[in-house]
C-alpha cells in the first residue's frame, strides 16, 4: 500500500508540475499562488494518506504476527503432545517386548523338568509362607530312610507331608492332540499321574512320625481342574478314577493352588484350636494342683479344729471341776458361791 501512495503522490506532483509550467507561461500571479496552495494541500493529504496507510499496515502486521505466534504455540503444543504420546508408545512397546521375553523365559523354564520342579516348589513355598506361621511348617524335610519331601506341616507332634508334582509334557500333548491321538496321550498322562501319586505315597510313614495321609500339590490350576471335573481322570488306570485311586488306595489327597489355600486356612484354625487346647490343659493341671493344695490345707485345718475341740473339752471339764471345788468351799465355810465359769462351745468340725 505504500507503493500505491507513492504512485499517487508522483501523479499529483506531475499534474501540479504541469499546472505550474502552464502558469509560468501565462505569467498569472494569482494562478501561481493558487497552484502553490493546491500543491501544499495535496502534500498534506498525501502525508495524511501515507500516515493512515502506515498505521493500517502496522496494525495488520501486528495482528498477523499475533496470529502466527498463536499458531506456532499451538503447533509446538501439538508437537510436544505427539512426542509424549510417541514416548509412551515406545515405553509400552518396550514393556510388551519385555513381557514377551519373560513369557519366553517362562516357557523355557516349563520345558525343563528340573526347573519346572523348582518352580512348583517355589509356588508351594509361597502359599505356605502366606498362610501359615513359620513354626508350623518345614521345607525340604528329611524323613527316615532317606526320603526328602518338599514340605511338611507340623500337627500335634506329627507331620503332614506335601509333595509338589508338575506333570506337564503329556498334559500338553493331550490338550493339543487330535481326536485320533487323544486316547494314546490320555493313557500316557494317566500313567504319569499314577506314578506321581505312588511317589507321594512313599512319604506316608506313620511309624516315622508322619500322619497316615499326604498331600500331592499340582501347581497348575488347569490340570487340577481337569482332574476334578473328570475330563482326563474318568475311566482311569485299571478302571479307577485317579482321584479315588489316590485318596482310597494310596491315602494321597490331590490338591491344586486354590484347594491347598482353603485347606491351609482350615489347618490354621485347627492350630489355633490346638493352642487353645494346650492352654486349657495347662489351666486344668494348675487347677488340679490347686485342688490338691486345698485338700491338704483342709486336712491340716481339720486337725487344728480337732485339736481346738479337744482343748475346749478339757477347758470345759476343768471348769466343771473348779465349780465343784467352789461348792465344797461353800459347804465348809458357808456363804455363797463366788465362781461363775462360762462353758465354751466346741468348734464345729466335720467328721
Amino acid at each position: 500500500m505504500q507503493t500505491i501512495a507513492v504512485v499517487l503522490l508522483g501523479l499529483n506532483l506531475v499534474i501540479l508540475l504541469a499546472m505550474y509550467m502552464r502558469g509560468q507561461k501565462t505569467s498569472d500571479d494569482g494562478s501561481s499562488k493558487l497552484l502553490q496552495q493546491n500543491l501544499n494541500h495535496l502534500s498534506d493529504n498525501v502525508n495524511k494518506l501515507q500516515e493512515s496507510l502506515k498505521n493500517q499496515i502496522d496494525s495488520k502486521l501486528d495482528k498477523s504476527q499475533a496470529s502466527m505466534m498463536q499458531q506456532l504455540n499451538s503447533s509446538a503444543k501439538l508437537v510436544a503432545d505427539v512426542t509424549a504420546r510417541l514416548t509412551k508408545l515406545d515405553e509400552t512397546n518396550k514393556r510388551v517386548v519385555d513381557v514377551a521375553d519373560e513369557l519366553k523365559q517362562l516357557q523355557n523354564v516349563l520345558q525343563n523338568p528340573k526347573q519346572r520342579g523348582v518352580l512348583g516348589e517355589f509356588y508351594l513355598e509361597q502359599i505356605l509362607q502366606n498362610l501359615l506361621p513359620p513354626s508350623s511348617y518345614s521345607l525340604q524335610y528329611r524323613l527316615a530312610e532317606g526320603y526328602v519331601v518338599d514340605a511338611v506341616i507340623h500337627l500335634d507332634g506329627k507331620v503332614l507331608p506335601i509333595d509338589s508334582k508338575f506333570s506337564l509334557e503329556n498334559y500338553n500333548r493331550l490338550i493339543d492332540a487330535k481326536e485320533g491321538e487323544r486316547a494314546v496321550y490320555e493313557k500316557a498322562f494317566k500313567e504319569d499321574l499314577k506314578k506321581r501319586i505312588d511317589e507321594t505315597a512313599k512319604y506316608i510313614q506313620p511309624k516315622k512320625g508322619t500322619l497316615d495321609q499326604a498331600l500331592m500339590f499340582i501347581p497348575s490350576e488347569a490340570i487340577y481342574y481337569d482332574l476334578l471335573a473328570n475330563k482326563v481322570g474318568a475311566s482311569g488306570v485299571s478302571g479307577r478314577d485317579l482321584m479315588q485311586y489316590a485318596a482310597v488306595e494310596k491315602r494321597v489327597v490331590i490338591v491344586g493352588p486354590s484347594t491347598l489355600s482353603a485347606m491351609l486356612q482350615v489347618i490354621v484354625q485347627g492350630l489355633k484350636s490346638l493352642e487353645i487346647q494346650k492352654d486349657t490343659e495347662v489351666i486344668r493341671k494348675n487347677i488340679e494342683q490347686l485342688q490338691k493344695h486345698l485338700l491338704a490345707y483342709n486336712t491340716y485345718f481339720g486337725k487344728v479344729g480337732n485339736s481346738l475341740s479337744a482343748t475346749v473339752g478339757h477347758y470345759n471339764n476343768a471348769s466343771k471341776e473348779l465349780g465343784k471345788i467352789d461348792k465344797d468351799i461353800v459347804k465348809i465355810g458357808g456363804g455363797d458361791t463366788v465362781l461363775e465359769v462360762e462353758e465354751v462351745n466346741r468348734p464345729l468340725v466335720d467328721d
